[in-house]
């Protein structure tokens, strides 16, 4: 089943799915029905969204730093679950940010699409 990116602003739809929000803060003006899930350890961590922000990175070190995050053991166990989610149905990560392009719920899609693919 696939595992769709898309901004927590953007209308639900009904192919959405399992919509999982995966922020470090809560966004403004968005209720928890909204928002669905919320699973805050995938987000990227306060410093690093803080680093990005401030320009004290780029976006390549961004990536490879939230890749890096997300290596951890709890992290590794909540993209599994995720990933054992988007086999049984459609999954929808979301965000904040309004494109993909300099988005972690890019990486994360990914993320969790290698790990569907693994054995």
């Amino acid at each position: 089943m696939p595992v769709r990116a898309k901004s927590i602003y953007e209308p639900a739809e009904p192919d959405d799915g399992v919509r999982i929000l995966t922020t470090n803060y809560w966004p403004r003006g968005i209720s928890r029905e909204r928002a669905g899930t919320y699973k805050r350890i995938v987000g990227p961590s306060r410093a690093l969204l803080r680093a990005f922000k401030d320009g004290d990175i780029d976006w390549p070190e961004y990536e490879r730093r939230y890749i890096a995050e997300m290596a951890g053991e709890s992290q590794q166990r909540e993209i599994g679950e995720l990933a054992q989610l988007a086999r049984a149905g459609n999954v929808t990560v979301m965000c904040v940010c309004k494109t993909d392009d300099q988005c972690h719920r890019r990486l994360l899609k990914a993320l969790i699409e290698q790990r569907m693919e693994a054995p």
